[in-house]
């Protein structure tokens, strides 16, 4: 968190210096503040990982787009057909996440996916209920989420 807060600064910074203020310019500065950041990651060790996170991010963010359209068109095609193929179920799903932050990201990213919905998470905080609209296939939503959990953690750890 501390290598973006450094980033959005230098970013500001660059913004602020050239005297343009656009979407374009700002990710110039953006990218001119991650390179220099890379660079400064071994003698700052609370910049340790920063340069790796970005590209996972990137990564996560079109491997949602990709699953986020496929659900959008699972449910579509479910209410726009006369035959529900629909099979709604709740499942215990087992958590890798540990903090706080960690579980919310998960759970979010779940709730925004349509046909599943994050209902709650276990006093332990090991388990996380998630409804799901097509349970036809447990082991399969299981593996997709697990799926889901590790991409989300290789962006936050």
């Amino acid at each position: 968190m501390i290598g973006l807060f450094w980033n959005l600064l230098l970013a500001l910074a660059w913004v602020t210096l050239t005297g343009s203020i656009t979407a374009m310019n700002l990710l110039a500065g953006f990218i001119f503040g991650y390179v220099a950041l890379m660079v400064l990651q071994k003698q700052v060790p609370v910049l340790k990982g920063y340069s790796r996170r970005i590209p996972r991010l990137a990564a996560f963010l079109v491997y949602f787009l990709k699953e986020l359209v496929k659900s959008n068109l699972r449910v579509a095609y479910d209410i726009a057909t006369p035959v529900w193929h629909m099979k709604p179920g709740v499942i215990a799903f087992p958590l890798r996440a540990e903090t706080d932050m960690e579980i919310l990201f998960v759970s979010s990213v779940i709730s925004l996916t349509p046909g599943t919905l994050s209902l709650d998470v276990s006093d332990d905080r090991k388990v996380l209920f998630i409804h799901a609209m097509f349970l036809h296939e447990e082991e399969q939503l299981r593996n997709d989420l697990r799926e889901l959990e590790r991409r989300i953690l290789k962006v936050t750890r």
